[in-house]
């Protein structure tokens, strides 16, 4: 099923990373952005989500690819988590205005105040070629995202 993003340019952002810097999609413009959204940090199946995107050296390795995990909580949060699990590449808080960056990728639940599980591949120049959307508590298939980065980039 196809998002409504994709083939589109990417809602532009701009975040807070654990590390208390600024991160914004227009400033990587050249570089591909797999940016995948979780509900919230320390839970089960995000954190097994972020250990699978910390081991995978394939897509963690790249100089054309930048990963990044987003999420409502707050940057304390995110820094937390970051470091519980040895993650390094940016872990973006969308916290306030609250999920402004979530809502913008149509991934926004206000019910709940959270992110659902959503992620998109964006390529340098900044459109979206591709995108998944779980139902909650479903974790994505990281084979999934090495498929579409292949197709995407090359080897």
């Amino acid at each position: 099923m196809t998002h409504a993003l994709d083939g589109h340019a990417a809602p532009q952002f701009s975040l807070t990373d654990q590390h208390g810097r600024a991160f914004s999609l227009a400033e990587h413009r050249g570089t591909a952005i797999l940016l995948v959204f979780v509900p919230f940090a320390f839970s089960d199946v995000c954190t097994n989500e972020l250990i699978e995107l910390r081991n995978a050296a394939d897509l963690q390795g790249r100089d054309d690819l930048t990963v990044v995990v987003a999420s409502c909580d707050s940057i304390y949060t995110m820094k937390a988590w970051a470091d519980t699990h040895s993650y390094r590449s940016p872990l973006l808080s969308d916290f306030w205005p609250h999920g402004d960056a979530a809502r913008s990728y149509g991934v926004f639940n206000p019910r709940e105040g959270l992110a659902t599980r959503g992620t998109f591949l964006i390529d340098a120049d900044g459109v979206v070629r591709w995108s998944v959307v779980n139902p909650k508590g479903q974790a994505r298939d990281i084979a999934d995202y090495r498929r579409e980065v292949t197709a995407l980039l090359g080897e």
